[in-house]
């Protein structure tokens, strides 16, 4: 099985060389094969996000390197796209105008782009929606718009942000599946960062479980339970209390540094 994404020995410190300098990420060793689902879970501050920046090419890394498909990631690139907490979509623009934002800055004719943003709209189960405006949808909606136009540019990696965090537990449930839907017919990888541990539960091939800051992989959980999970089994119950067990001690670690630094 080939490897979409490898970083070895990866560290980041923002700000170095500064007195604000602060060490985000240290020593990072992660290898994600081509079509499965990672998701990083860890404390807040523990550079879940930045590590997903680093693969997706917005910033560089300190230390250490990042290869896409054995390519060392110097930048962005289509074949990695990145999905944020918020949707960011233009409210200027239409959804399917939004969906092929990417592709408008090519030279693709506008009707060929249309073309595409109905496909990815139909796959995504918002196809009536295609000449709606971004404040005229759910906050559903707007995140699958906002999967939409990620999967316009067909990735080969997915790194996804928090997406479900604003919304309420019932949309969020539903668009997990959908999520997992999208996912089998894509054939991407994921990376998916969360602080929830049934979230990681419910859709993860792996749980990558990171440190308090500086963030490190303390451990990588497998995940062998059936889709469609039962969020009730006894596998899924001691899976969690499992996580559970791991994070807490980091949560404290992470609470404490954040006292200390308002303090200071």
């Amino acid at each position: 099985m080939s490897i979409s994404v490898s970083c070895r020995n990866v560290g980041k410190t923002w700000a170095a060389g500064t007195p604000r300098a602060h060490e985000a990420l240290r020593g990072v060793d992660l290898d994600v094969a081509d079509g499965e689902f990672i998701v990083l879970l860890g404390p807040s501050g523990c550079g879940k996000s930045t590590l997903l920046y680093l693969v997706a090419g917005l910033e560089e890394a300190t230390s250490g390197e990042i290869l896409s498909y054995d390519t060392p990631v110097s930048g962005p690139a289509p074949d990695r796209s990145l999905i944020f907490q918020e949707t960011s979509l233009f409210p200027w623009l239409s959804v399917w105008q939004n969906v092929t934002f990417g592709l408008s800055l090519g030279d693709m004719p506008a009707a060929e782009r249309r073309k595409i943003a109905e496909e990815v709209l139909t796959r995504v189960g918002l196809r009536a929606a295609i000449d709606k405006r971004p404040h005229e949808l759910s906050g559903g909606m707007r995140q699958r718009v906002a999967v939409a136009r990620a999967l316009a540019m067909e990735p080969k990696v997915l790194l996804m942000d928090e997406p479900f965090a604003a919304l309420d537990v019932q949309t969020r449930a539903k668009m997990q599946d959908f999520l997992l839907d999208i996912w089998r017919g894509s054939g991407a990888s994921v990376l998916f960062v969360t602080h929830h541990i049934d979230e990681a539960v419910a859709l993860a091939d792996q749980v990558v479980v990171f440190t308090s800051r500086p963030g490190q992989i303390k451990e990588i959980v497998p995940v062998d339970l059936p889709r469609p999970r039962d969020p009730f089994a006894p596998e899924a119950q001691d899976l969690r209390r499992h996580l559970t067990a791991i994070l807490s001690a980091e949560v404290d670690k992470a609470f404490a540094e954040q006292e200390q630094e308002a303090a200071s």
